[in-house]
């Protein structure tokens, strides 16, 4: 478990008389995924004051081992009291259960109430979202999102999904999905799920690799920026068709939505300009006429706190 302190600086009180001490407004967050656990104290401009990481049995089916990582990481909170604490969770989630119906790779987390635990861990209150539409709420109040009415944040790498805010709300359905499992090919490759032709099938980290290796591109499949930087022409076409399968799924969210803009968060900040330029001239190609042009920019936010900033937006925009 990493857990590393920050000390916090405590205000006077303006007003004459006797000192008073003001307490820092902090936000609370929370990513749950398969196997991991990741909480942060955050201040209201979204800087992490301090942060731990706890693991479990992802295989297991008993939720004990998700108990003991939440009270690991939970103790990030002891001598704060946090307006709230925001959860981003992996899998289908249930909002209004405060709780995670299932993860396929987690039997831990199936039914798991995760708002419960943690309101009983650190008596403050605990809103539970989709890991993916948690994160468009980070980019709304902390990053390229600010002041827009309407975009998409994008997940990119092992973990692929949308978050979209559609006229300043997030759409968030309940049991909905991140749109991973999406269609884009009616006789696609197996998906994870069962079925074949998910958007995750095509355009996750798991895929980039195994054309890597099948094409002999072995100490370059180690990532996309491997890849990026290649002067192999077999690189280079590869980068661009994995390129063109995440357009596949931003290309139809744009049709329905016209985000306009779309903030790419995870594996393509490894692909640098030369990645974010394919995405965007791929995504203008399709656009319908009229409305704003697609714009995409990639954060500048680390990758470890994309989800955490998603969860402090999650207790600000009172979800």
């Amino acid at each position: 478990m990493a857990h590393e302190r920050s000390p916090l600086r405590l205000v006077p009180d303006p007003v004459p008389g006797p000192e008073v001490r003001a307490v820092p407004r902090t936000l609370g967050a929370v990513e749950l995924l398969p196997g991991r656990v990741r909480a942060a104290l955050l201040d209201r401009s979204g800087a992490v004051l301090d942060r731990a990481e706890a693991s479990f049995d992802a295989g297991s089916a008993s939720p004990a081992g998700v108990d003991e990582a939440l009270a690991r990481v939970a103790a990030v909170f002891d001598g704060h009291r946090p307006s709230g604490v925001g959860v981003a969770a992996a899998g289908v989630v249930d909002p209004a259960g405060g709780r995670v119906i299932e993860v396929d790779e987690a039997p831990a987390l199936r039914g798991y109430g995760v708002t419960a635990r943690l309101e009983e861990l650190t008596g403050v209150p605990v809103r539970v979202e989709h890991r993916a539409r948690v994160q468009v709420l980070g980019d709304r109040w902390f990053g390229p999102g600010r002041g827009r009415r309407s975009f998409a944040s994008v997940s990119t790498g092992e973990v692929l999904g949308v978050g979209i805010l559609y006229d300043g709300e997030v759409l968030a359905p309940e049991g909905g999905r991140s749109g991973a499992h999406m269609t884009v090919s009616a006789s696609g490759e197996p998906c994870t799920c069962g079925r074949r032709g998910c958007w995750k099938a095509v355009a996750t980290t798991r895929w980039l690799r195994g054309r890597a290796g099948a094409l002999g591109l072995r100490a370059e499949g180690a990532s996309l920026g491997a890849l990026v930087a290649s002067r192999d022409g077999a690189a280079r076409r590869l980068v661009a068709e994995y390129a063109e399968n995440l357009v596949l799924g931003l290309a139809t969210v744009q049709q329905l939505f016209a985000c306009g803009l779309f903030v790419l968060h995870g594996e393509a900040r490894e692909g640098g300009e030369p990645f974010r330029a394919l995405v965007e001239s791929g995504l203008r190609a399709g656009a319908l006429g009229g409305g704003e042009l697609p714009r995409v920019v990639v954060s500048e936010a680390a990758v470890d706190d994309v989800a955490l900033l998603g969860g402090a937006g999650l207790v600000l925009s009172g979800r």
